[in-house]
């Protein structure tokens, strides 16, 4: 930090995503197989280094990049079908997660209370119920007088920190994820409010959630087609019994659904072929996204859960920030894929800066925490 003071560092802007904190570990007196977040003590350690020391007087802005929260992995609430997607359910996940991961939650009000630092929320798919304004009071009037430091809106959907830097969760260019968060809440007679959630929501909690429970890894592992290669070696029951509920959902939830609606068998294999777009190849979506955007010089994304830095010839510079949770890659390639808990980490020399002057003032960079640790051991998942 002393070279960044030397470098006259105005501002950090730091960028998490993908987190998944849900129930805790222990529920109601039995493992939580859902849980993935296991960093606690690590995600303390990084606020506190982040709000202290040589960053104590200097604007930080931690950017929460979606998925922070996992409404979809809180398990034995007591809302059933479509009750689960309920104003009501939705409050009571909240209040489950935000007692489980108590705190994370201090931490990050001690990093509010220092001088320069705020926090930008931007809704993932697996916290989308933070759509309902009910929730966003409950979640930030946990912070008491610090609330008006952090920002979490339905209208949020790019968020610009500074000039040339734009910011997605990435869900948006799926359609098993996208929604709309101003339009996905319908209210009853009675005043009820829910949540329209995307397909994909669905089929996390009535399909992965299900065999989550057999096998703790089956969200995790990459790329998805070594897992099937993998699995029917390997793991042969299990695996064409996973196999068959996911044919069994997709055809009951999206091929009668376009069977019905469209009109030639071509209209259903292209819309089904749209539908099965998962964990997109985001470097060709980057081009497309640098070519609307013609001032963009960053673009960071989340939710694929795969850490990556690009840096295009142009001199545009590509993000995903991965994840905290812990993740099997089946590619040797990726050899140390699931060990780091990365983020983005933005330093600004001088915040009035223009974008042509963008590469003399803006370094952005990939890293990974490491944290500090006094224990000779770790806990094991």
């Amino acid at each position: 930090m002393k070279s960044h003071q030397k470098n006259n560092i105005q501002k950090v802007i730091l960028v998490i995503s993908d987190l998944h904190l849900s129930a805790g570990k222990m529920l109601r007196g039995k493992r939580n197989l859902l849980e993935d977040f296991h960093y606690d003590s690590e995600l303390i350690n990084f606020l506190n280094y982040y709000s202290s020391g040589d960053y104590e007087n200097i604007d930080v802005e931690l950017i929460i990049n979606g998925d922070f929260l996992d409404f979809l992995a809180v398990p034995y609430v007591e809302f059933y079908d479509d009750e689960f997607w309920s104003e009501k359910a939705a409050l009571e996940k909240l209040k489950m997660i935000m007692i489980a991961h108590k705190p994370v939650l201090n931490a990050m009000k001690s990093f509010l209370a220092k001088s320069g630092k705020k926090i930008v929320y931007i809704i993932g798919n697996h916290d989308a119920e933070f759509v309902f304004d009910s929730l966003k009071d409950e979640f930030k009037n946990y912070f008491g007088d610090l609330k008006s430091k952090i920002t979490l809106s339905n209208s949020i959907t790019t968020y610009v920190p500074a000039p040339g830097i734009y910011l997605q969760h990435g869900h948006q260019y799926e359609r098993a994820h996208e929604f709309d968060q101003e339009k996905s809440i319908i209210e009853t007679v009675a005043g009820d409010k829910y949540f329209i959630p995307p397909w994909g929501s669905y089929y996390v909690t009535n399909v992965i959630n299900k065999y989550k429970q057999e096998r703790s890894f089956i969200n995790a592992v990459r790329p998805i087609k070594h897992f099937v290669i993998h699995g029917l070696i390997f793991d042969t029951f299990f695996t064409i019994r996973f196999l068959l509920s996911n044919f069994y959902y997709f055809v009951m939830v999206r091929f009668w659904h376009f069977y019905m609606t469209k009109r030639s068998i071509k209209e259903v294999v292209q819309e089904i072929l749209r539908e099965l777009e998962l964990f997109q190849d985001y470097e060709s979506l980057t081009r497309q996204f640098f070519e609307k955007n013609t001032d963009a010089k960053v673009l960071i994304v989340g939710h694929t859960h795969n850490p990556s830095l690009r840096i295009f010839n142009d001199g545009t510079t590509f993000i995903n920030t991965g994840t905290w949770t812990r993740m099997v890659n089946l590619d040797l390639g990726q050899w140390n894929y699931g060990n780091a808990l990365t983020y983005a980490k933005v330093l600004i020399k001088d915040k009035e800066y223009i974008l042509e002057n963008f590469d003399q003032n803006v370094e952005v960079d990939l890293k990974y925490w490491i944290g500090e640790n006094n224990l000779p051991y770790s806990e094991y998942h």
